[in-house]
């Protein structure tokens, strides 16, 4: 643990919070030991270049305890985040604030994957009568309404960021006047480099002290020899705890037949050869076939024969495609435009084939998504070393999270005596808040009464606390059947994650203090819902990862007897601990988390688990906590 001593920089960031929390409206923000704690181990990481990270829990204000010593400092910086709403809070709110009130001048700006940016070249093509109408021709006459809205939308907007759009265009009307970085040729090689929104966009970067960016686009800088971001001292990386599996993504590869789609429709601005374009059409379907047999399974190397002949296969018709494209010959701007975006399309996909048939040491391939979408991930087995030459080695580097894994520094490569870990805690009054309580007198979970005695402790609970509740699942399957057996019991509304999306599925939560919403994985973090409409979490099973996970049985094989404490326990723990975050949002909420597997009270790995939760009290009685509900909800 990091050891706090008094330090140059500290009575300056006392300052600097003070000074924040003093311009809040309504008197002024409260005191926060904890954020305060923080800023001063952040200062202190900076200043004598050493790595650190921090667990700082709900209601920290993490973002100010970061971003006031990283001003403070001087330091070019990239935060990188996990979630695009947390990257749209620190655009948006924090770091606007920051500007206006710290007191100490600096720049920053946000930047994201180019096709977050319209295309200033793919508006030129469809603004062309002859070549547009011909690619617009099988848009349905909503999306052409569409392209005609972001093609005015592009005369008038300063970024060019889809984000900034006051209305949302559909998927393929977007994807009609934006390109991804695997097509693009580049500024220098573009027609219209000179205006492209994500050059201008790179260009505010290069000139900010603070570069805000999701934690993908970091990734790909790592994977590139950092050739994406400009040279910066420090990074900060936001919800830590997604730090290996995002980079897994990012420096992996993956193949599937969305990317011949889109080769295919950049095909087909350019070439019009039914004997070329066809086939690379039609391999969607062949990779479908071919991998929809293997989802869920870990590949050997050499492939299966099937899998083998199908990427043999595709890399044909695209070497076809390729020499097609090469014998065109125009003096058309736009033409040799589209003629260079198809070839770095085939290219990119050609070399992601070709690294797949290579069957590269340390890393293990498997093929994800379901039967209808398949797709071949290639996923390094450790990304410590990787993470190790690309950051550690390069930058000083601070790691926050709500939660944090106990194995996160040894799981991502950071060596033990060059980082500090700190934990704040969080400034709510979880003791006198907050009731866990865990059911021990349940069945195991593994067998097939537990079900059924979910059922009634959810009844039950829910009744006590008068609807308001949030009930997490570790399986569609344990929310369907939970919902459909529940409702008849309840005198309140039950809603699904099978209702509406995501976003207006919690408003409509939020709106009615007396409904339940019943969710799954995707709600354990990122829900945010003050307040007594949510007086009550209750959560089925420890969500513990899935044993058949290929890219994670594999790790486990590395292990061996050491995988459970490394990978299934800290996974466990900081996802209930994400849970159980859904509870207390504001320093006056109060509630119960309501844990049904009785392992939690019983296993001899429990106190790992428990250590990462909020210091809530914890009872075995429901009784006990269908009083204090009632108390709190009355």
């Amino acid at each position: 643990m990091v050891e706090q001593h008094n330090h140059p920089a500290q009575p300056a960031v006392d300052d600097a919070l003070a000074r924040l929390a003093a311009a809040l409206p309504a008197g002024g923000g409260e005191h926060r030991p904890q954020q305060v704690q923080m800023a001063r181990a952040v200062a202190a990481a900076i200043d004598g270049h050493r790595h650190l990270v921090v667990q700082a829990g709900t209601g920290t204000g993490k973002s100010w305890g970061y971003l006031a010593p990283l001003v403070l400092a001087g330091t070019t910086t990239v935060v990188a985040t996990a979630t695009k709403a947390l990257q749209d809070q620190l655009a948006t709110k924090d770091l606007p604030y920051l500007q206006q009130h710290l007191g100490v001048p600096f720049e920053w700006a946000v930047l994201k994957g180019r096709s977050n940016y319209i295309c200033m070249q793919r508006v030129r093509e469809v603004q062309d009568n002859d070549n547009g109408q011909l690619e617009l021709a099988e848009f349905a006459a909503v999306a052409k309404a569409e392209v005609r809205r972001l093609v005015s939308w592009a005369g008038s907007t300063d970024s060019g960021d889809q984000a900034t759009l006051s209305w949302a265009p559909s998927d393929k009307a977007w994807q009609a006047v934006s390109v991804g970085s695997d097509e693009c040729p580049g500024a220098n090689r573009c027609p219209m480099g000179k205006v492209c929104f994500a050059e201008l966009a790179r260009q505010r970067a290069q000139a900010a002290d603070v570069i805000v960016v999701n934690m993908h686009l970091y990734g790909l800088h790592v994977g590139t020899g950092g050739m994406i971001l400009p040279d910066h001292q420090v990074v900060v990386i936001d919800e830590a705890h997604q730090l290996e599996d995002i980079m897994s993504d990012t420096v992996g590869v993956q193949i599937a037949g969305g990317r011949f789609t889109t080769l295919t429709a950049a095909l087909k601005r350019v070439l019009d050869d039914p004997a070329v374009v066809g086939p690379i059409g039609e391999a969607p379907t062949r990779v479908r076939d071919a991998l929809r047999v293997h989802v869920g399974e870990r590949l050997p190397t050499p492939y299966p024969a099937d899998v083998q002949e199908m990427l043999v296969d595709v890399r044909g018709r695209i070497e076809k495609a390729q020499s097609a494209l090469r014998a065109i010959e125009t003096d058309v701007e736009d033409a040799k435009a589209r003629k260079l975006r198809a070839q770095q399309l085939a290219t990119r996909l050609q070399e992601t084939i070709d690294s797949a048939l290579s069957g590269r040491d340390g890393y293990v391939s498997f093929v994800s998504g379901g039967p209808e979408y398949p797709r071949l991930e290639i996923a390094p087995l450790a990304v410590g070393e990787v993470l190790a030459n690309g950051i550690w080695a390069q930058r000083t580097a601070v790691l926050c999270s709500a939660t944090i894994p106990t194995s996160l520094g040894e799981r991502v490569g950071l060596p033990a005596a060059d980082f500090d870990e700190l934990d704040v805690g969080s400034p709510f009054d979880y003791e006198h808040h907050a009731l866990l309580y865990c059911a021990v007198h349940l069945p195991d979970p593994r067998t097939p009464r537990f079900a059924a005695a979910v059922h009634d402790e959810l009844a039950a609970l829910i009744t006590a606390a008068g609807g308001r509740t949030l009930a997490l699942f570790t399986s569609w399957k344990a929310m369907d059947a939970a919902a459909e057996a529940v409702r008849t019991r309840v005198e309140v509304p039950i809603l699904t994650q099978r209702d509406l999306p995501k976003t207006a599925l919690v408003k409509a939560f939020s709106e009615d203090e007396k409904a339940c919403l019943f969710a799954t994985a995707g709600f354990f973090q990122g829900v945010d819902i003050p307040g007594r409409t949510l007086s009550l979490v209750v959560i089925d099973k420890i969500p513990f990862p899935r044993p058949d996970d290929p890219l994670l049985s594999a790790r486990r094989e590395l292990l061996g007897a050491a995988a459970f404490g490394q990978i299934d326990l800290p996974r466990a723990a900081m996802l209930l601990a994400q849970a159980t975050g859904r509870l207390i949002r504001t320093s006056t909420d109060r509630g119960v988390v309501a844990v049904m597997d009785p392992r939690l009270g019983t296993a001899n790995y429990r106190w790992d688990i428990i250590r990462a939760l909020p210091p809530m009290r914890r009872t075995r009685h429901r009784a006990e906590a269908e009083d204090f509900l009632r108390e709190i909800t009355g």
